[in-house]
């Protein structure tokens, strides 16, 4: 069950969600930044940092992870992109530089990586600190619904299914189809 289920969340179905992040062969993290082209508007560009740096979006440049000048959203992308390359102890570090942490993005982020990491009982943390501070965020919901699959908990996965499905109106998210997936896959083996 387990490893069917790292699979599929290890896949490249999170990829195309968060503008096209990629992680460099080198080493270097892509992050999306916002860069002004030829003074006619805005769009995403991708920025390599080496490893223990984040891109600073107002200095426009990586800067070291613990400068004190990095502005949540820089802080929270950058983490999310070291989770979702499955670098979870350096998303965990740079998550923890977030100057809010009651941000139910950033506490996800970090019940993500701890959960990916092997430490459920931790993500588990996480994840309700999360939902205390927005009931209705659908993605804190699948990731721990995903954490009670991995625990063998499939009643309580199918709650946070439920709660999906309120969220959301209905059956079409993309939260909801991924969890049930993975329910339904739990079942079969």
């Amino acid at each position: 069950m387990i490893n069917q289920f790292q699979l599929r969340l290890a896949g490249a179905r999170f990829l195309p969600v968060f503008f096209g992040l990629t992680l460099a062969v080198s080493g270097l993290v892509a992050v999306p930044a916002a860069v002004n082209a030829a003074g006619s508007g805005s769009s995403t560009a991708t920025v390599n940092c080496p490893d223990g740096q984040v891109y600073d979006k107002q200095q426009k440049k990586c800067v070291p992870e613990e400068s004190s000048s990095l502005d949540q959203d820089s802080i929270y992308e950058t983490g999310q992109a070291l989770a979702y390359a499955d670098k979870y102890e350096a998303a965990i570090r740079v998550l923890k530089l977030a100057g809010d942490q009651s941000d139910p993005r950033v506490l996800n982020m970090l019940g993500y990586s701890h959960r990916k990491s092997g430490n459920i009982e931790v993500a588990l943390s996480y994840y309700q600190k999360a939902i205390d501070h927005n009931p209705d965020y659908s993605l804190v919901r699948e990731y721990l619904g995903e954490a009670y699959i991995q625990l063998g908990m499939l009643e309580k996965a199918r709650e946070q299914l439920s709660e999906i499905e309120r969220i959301c109106e209905g059956r079409t998210c993309n939260e909801y189809q991924d969890l049930a997936t993975l329910i339904v896959d739990s079942q079969i083996q």
